[in-house]
């Protein structure tokens, strides 16, 4: 969305703009008509005042967030760079480089015989995540987006428990909304840091139209809402599918909204509507 599209009150641009420079970078680049060397100065600031700067002062020397407590999955450590992610980090600053190549040659995944942390691990959830990471911080893997490709499932989409079945999940062939909008993020993100695949472009279009045959929310079979919970929006995310998250991706993908998906969009805008009495200190991690 640029400034043409949509007019926002200007009590409603100060308060935005009067916050951490994660937002009022997005918000500059979003809503205002400032020049581009002016929203790229604000967005430097990410590294070194607020949240982003905050994050990264808490990367160990070993490359990771959780401590020497942190699971095996290093859930903490992915899930802090996703939020560096999407809080605009400057992938090419001296701090992001730092920290980018501190995962890259000391973190790994040990129960795995020790693969490095960006080659991904056995869950297509997390690998999206990685892959997309990979592909912003200036090292997409390539295997990586290979491996996705070949878990698709038949309908189109992925799911964990399709690759990691358990005793109370067997293995699943229907896809998960929560695993789909990881891959795709991913994909998306590596087509535009790798050179162009055919086969990984065809594989996220049948992903996308998994979300769409189901208007980005309801059963295929009986139409009905699926999770009420997608109903509500939340950061960050985590794995968790909500339909904001989908509509945000299908923007970021450049896909064209149809039929398909007008009925979540107006929902959509009325719950965030809702919600914009919120006050401004409440912290970035609070759902709500």
């Amino acid at each position: 969305m640029r400034a043409r599209d949509y007019a926002p009150r200007l009590a409603h641009l100060k308060w935005l703009l009067d916050s951490d420079p994660a937002i009022r970078w997005q918000v500059m680049r979003d809503l205002t008509d400032e020049a581009p060397d002016v929203i790229a100065a604000e967005r430097s600031r990410i590294a070194t005042e607020g949240w982003g700067a905050e994050l990264l002062a808490l990367q160990s020397r070993a490359g990771s967030w959780g401590g020497p407590q942190e699971d095996r999955g290093l859930l903490v450590t992915l899930y802090s760079l996703v939020v560096l992610m999407e809080l605009g980090l400057d992938p090419a600053s001296k701090p992001a480089r730092k920290m980018i190549d501190r995962v890259d040659e000391r973190l790994v995944f040990k129960p795995l015989n020790n693969r490095p942390f960006l080659h991904g691990e056995t869950e297509p959830c997390i690998n999206g995540r990685i892959l997309a990471l990979g592909a912003y911080f200036n090292k997409p893997n390539r295997a990586l987006a290979n491996r996705l490709q070949r878990e698709q499932l038949e309908d189109g989409g992925w799911n964990c428990e399709a690759v990691e079945p358990s005793p109370k999940h067997p293995k699943s062939r229907r896809s998960s909304f929560h695993t789909t909008i990881c891959v795709l993020e991913g994909l998306l993100a590596y087509e535009r840091a790798a050179r162009k695949s055919a086969a990984v472009t065809k594989a996220r279009k049948r992903g996308e139209n998994y979300l769409l045959e189901r208007r980005m929310f309801r059963s295929l079979r009986t139409g009905e809402v699926i999770d009420e919970r997608w109903l509500r929006f939340s950061f960050p995310t985590f794995w968790h599918y909500d339909v904001l998250r989908g509509l945000d991706y299908l923007r970021n993908a450049g896909v064209k909204p149809d039929h398909r998906v007008r009925e979540r969009s107006a929902a959509s805008a009325n719950a965030l509507k809702s919600r914009s009495r919120v006050r401004r200190e409440t912290p970035p991690s609070i759902q709500l």
